[in-house]
């Protein structure tokens, strides 16, 4: 049961009702002396505060994504190189289905060697009648750190969101894919390092899974990235670096553009896997990216976005900017400007295509 499933919550809370009643129940029907009932009546007090306290543990890390997995929360792998992570590799991977239409696997990206969780939804038009040869345009979104897949799905209302879109005629049936961007607990801002290729894991393991396993469309043409906060960062960069992979990318709320001192360290390395710096050094690729944020973000100010525009101009890559005036780095903000970051996209990327 996985730590940030619906399932693993609802358990929880159902052994704290359990237990609560259990307490009631057998409170005077201790048999014994006192000196035997007490310490009965103290371990169902105690495990009453337990099971209580871990629900709401559960709820919290579900909430800011603070934990992805067991073993991202017993340390298991944050502290091992990458070439030691578990996961079966990409080729035998297997997708185990979900109650709420998502399908879920953990697998090693043979490109990479890094493992983590990757949940993939798809649209009913997917599964209709006569449509076992269409091919799906694909949508990669990317959270935030800290953050997990399901932070998509908990609070981002996907793919509810895409669904009323789809059903308006404003926006592609896309194959939703949300993996992991920092598997193994270490936040590189999807950037390949001595030490760890997440740069590799999204652009070319991910990409490797999907297309084995659901009829996909293409690269690139089929293929883009929709990001917030972290993820918005790595959403307006995968493109740039990776072209041949991924036609667009929607950033919504994105980190700075010119990288964060704080996740790479090295000037040079963090220099060259900003978007500000790919821009500059792009020659006409054939690569579309949407940067929106809010005038009262300070964590994502609309000067950077400008300073981008600017600079991407003369480079071929295509920019598309929003600045809502009110709105704060959250959810809230971000599911705003869903209509305008996946309507883009539908024009940027191929829809479904027979083939």
């Amino acid at each position: 049961m996985e730590l940030t499933s619906t399932t693993f919550l609802v358990t929880l809370i159902v052994v704290t009702v359990l237990a609560v009643l259990a307490a009631l129940l057998l409170w005077n029907r201790i048999p014994g002396p006192g000196w035997v009932r007490w310490p009965l009546r103290l371990l169902m007090i105690g495990l009453c505060q337990l099971t209580a306290i871990c629900v709401v543990a559960t709820w919290l890390n579900g909430s800011y994504g603070l934990y992805s997995s067991w073993e991202d929360l017993l340390g298991t792998d944050a502290g091992q190189g990458a070439g030691a992570m578990t996961g079966v590799p990409v080729g035998r991977a297997s997708f185990t289905q979900n109650g709420d239409g998502t399908r879920t696997t953990f697998f090693r990206g043979s490109h990479s060697k890094l493992a983590g969780q990757v949940v993939v939804w798809t649209p009913p038009e997917y599964s209709a009648p006569g449509a076992d040869r269409t091919r799906f345009p694909v949508l990669t979104l990317l959270h935030g750190y800290p953050g997990t897949p399901r932070t998509w799905i908990d609070l981002g209302d996907m793919p509810g969101a895409l669904t009323q879109m789809v059903e308006l005629g404003a926006a592609h049936p896309f194959i939703l894919v949300i993996p992991e961007i920092y598997p193994g607990g270490v936040n590189t801002g999807c950037s390949n390092t001595p030490q760890r290729k997440i740069a590799d894991w999204l652009a070319r393991d991910v990409p490797d899974l999907v297309s084995r396993n659901f009829r996909t469309l293409p690269s690139p043409a089929g293929w883009g990235l929709m990001g917030v906060s972290t993820g918005a960062f790595c959403a307006a960069k995968l493109p740039l670096q990776y072209p041949k992979v991924f036609r667009a990318g929607a950033a919504l709320d994105p980190d700075p553009l010119t990288g964060d001192p704080g996740v790479l360290t090295d000037p040079v390395l963090r220099e060259r896997n900003s978007p500000m710096w790919l821009v500059e050094h792009t020659k006409k690729a054939d690569v579309g990216l949407f940067l929106a944020t809010s005038a009262q973000d300070k964590d994502s100010p609309p000067q950077q976005l400008e300073a981008f525009a600017k600079a991407a101009a003369g480079s071929g890559v295509r920019v598309k900017t929003l600045v809502r005036p009110v709105g704060g780095h959250n959810f809230q903000t971000w599911t705003g400007m869903y209509p305008d970051a996946l309507g883009w996209l539908s024009t940027e990327l191929s829809p479904p295509s027979a083939g």
